[in-house]
């Protein structure tokens, strides 16, 4: 067990109040018979609530779940691994049949879900893979394509020369690794002359913003900005208009910035020229696969790698762990391919951000 695992189980046992602190709600009253034998409960617990992506994804679960014929109990971690383990015991206390989580520190994680399947309990990770352990099934997108796809982005605009920044999200996550680790071999790979700043932020706002802002004084020639998520969105769009770089890309001065998330405001935002692109993660689909494949566990169903009826393909990521991998666009303005990307226009109304 690594050290934060470590810590975790110890706060877990002193935060006999963390159920109140973190947000536990009781939101099994979903419907006729919503407390009785025909409607599962489920557990499900929100990773954070201070970004819009989060809040999108908490306002679909209860529509989903209604659809879907299952009853909830809900819990917040606010991105702390201690308050995760601590919301996962009061899952058990409360009698739940399954687990939906999204854990933000995907190696401290695992004795957590080994006790949970110790107790026949199945859970369904959305967004986040676990470095270890089991789970019934992972419903994200290809994190890897993220990064290839922003990389490809930058390098056709920039025309494979300059310098780029990468605003990190957090190396303890899958999602952090995989767009980091994407996004730099294909800048090698593909466009050896892109000089990439990877800036670690922990997923936070106010860090990328510190790093940001400290990477334009020593190199204010930057031509590019891969926000690893839309956490980072306020904070770079205020750098660049105190700098006065908020320039159409006609202008040799132009930054040209590609985001993660998909939320209403990045979609603005580029329909605006505030920003390039951005790949739109399924906040949707994650509230409702992510139930759906707790209550199909609870059924006893099972599922084998290869193509599903809602787009997407399951893969095998390793021995006894599936993964749906949905379908996650390149939005651009004006829905062209861009490097040899298809993208989808900012404005189209299949893009979830356009519909809440």
């Amino acid at each position: 067990m690594n050290r934060k695992a470590l810590v975790g189980f110890g706060l877990a046992m002193t935060l006999g109040a963390a159920m109140f602190t973190t947000g536990c709600s009781d939101d099994s009253s979903t419907g006729p018979g919503a407390t009785g034998d025909s409607t599962p409960l489920i557990g499900v617990d929100y990773p954070r609530s201070d970004t819009d992506f989060w809040n999108s994804y908490i306002k679909y679960v209860p529509q989903f779940s209604k659809e879907l014929g299952v009853s909830l109990k809900t819990t917040n971690s606010q991105n702390d691994i201690a308050n995760l383990i601590s919301n996962a015991q009061t899952f058990i206390s409360q009698g739940v049949k399954g687990v939906v989580m999204a854990p933000q520190d995907t190696a401290a994680i695992a004795p957590t879900l080994g006790q949970l399947e110790s107790k026949k309990i199945p859970v369904v990770t959305i967004d986040t893979r676990p470095d270890t352990g089991k789970v019934f099934m992972v419903v994200r997108a290809d994190n890897r394509a993220y990064g290839t796809k922003a990389c490809q982005f930058l390098g056709a605009k920039l025309g494979g020369k300059g310098k780029v920044v990468m605003l990190q999200g957090d190396l303890a996550s899958i999602n952090g690794r995989d767009r980091t680790e994407a996004f730099n071999e294909c800048m090698k790979k593909d466009f050896p002359g892109i000089t990439v700043f990877g800036e670690a932020t922990d997923w936070k706002a106010d860090v990328a913003a510190a790093k940001l802002q400290t990477r334009f004084a020593s190199d204010p020639d930057i031509k590019g900005v891969y926000m690893q998520s839309s956490f980072a969105l306020s904070g770079t769009l205020q750098i660049l208009k105190q700098k006065g770089l908020q320039v159409p890309p006609s202008d040799p001065k132009h930054v040209f910035i590609v985001s993660n998330d998909g939320i209403p405001e990045e979609l603005k935002n580029i329909g605006d020229g505030l920003i390039d692109a951005t790949v739109s993660q399924p906040a949707d689909l994650y509230a409702k696969y992510g139930l759906y494949y707790a209550k199909a566990a609870i059924d006893g169903k099972t599922f084998q790698p290869g193509p599903t009826d809602h787009g997407s393909t399951i893969i095998q990521v390793r021995d006894g762990l599936l993964e749906d991998q949905l379908a996650a666009p390149l939005v651009t303005k004006d829905g062209a391919a861009v490097g040899g990307q298809p993208t989808v226009k900012s404005d189209d109304k299949s893009l979830w951000g356009n519909n809440v």
